[in-house]
């Protein structure tokens, strides 16, 4: 009887299942525990992919809404660039007759110019052929 008695005069083996039965409760603590942490985590992604789903349709729905209004304005955009393209037209063209006046003005006075130029340069070299009077022959006629 030495071998199944302790010191407190009870069995060895109850000690054990004591123990056992503690560990049992925490871990069945610990399960709850993480079996409600993955309830919520499952509640807060159902509730975020609700969201999602939500704001999904609210894009979709605004999309609808605005695509005629985007048309609309694109179609305005392209008429006021049809105006704007026919009233630069004559413009452009008038600009580019006055263009060519003032072409041909600028043309005629660089001939001008240029024919001045090489006659100046003609009277030059003209100057330095003809042999100027000497100053040691005195005045002509005395």
């Amino acid at each position: 009887m030495d071998d199944e008695t302790g010191a407190s005069g009870a069995p060895e083996e109850a000690a054990p299942a004591a123990e056992d039965t503690k560990a049992g409760a925490a871990d069945g603590a610990a399960d709850g525990a993480a079996e409600n942490a993955d309830a919520a985590a499952d509640d807060a992604s159902k509730e975020a992919e609700g969201w999602a789903a939500q704001l999904q349709r609210m894009i979709d729905d605004i999309g609808r809404q605005a695509m005629p209004v985007i048309r609309e304005v694109g179609a305005k955009a392209a008429e006021l660039a049809a105006v704007a393209g026919e009233k630069a037209g004559p413009f452009a063209a008038k600009a580019a007759e006055k263009t060519a006046e003032i072409g041909a003005v600028v043309a005629a006075r660089g001939h001008e110019m240029a024919t001045d130029l090489r006659r100046a340069d003609d009277d030059a070299t003209e100057a330095e052929d003809t042999p100027k009077p000497d100053a040691t022959d005195g005045p002509a006629g005395a």
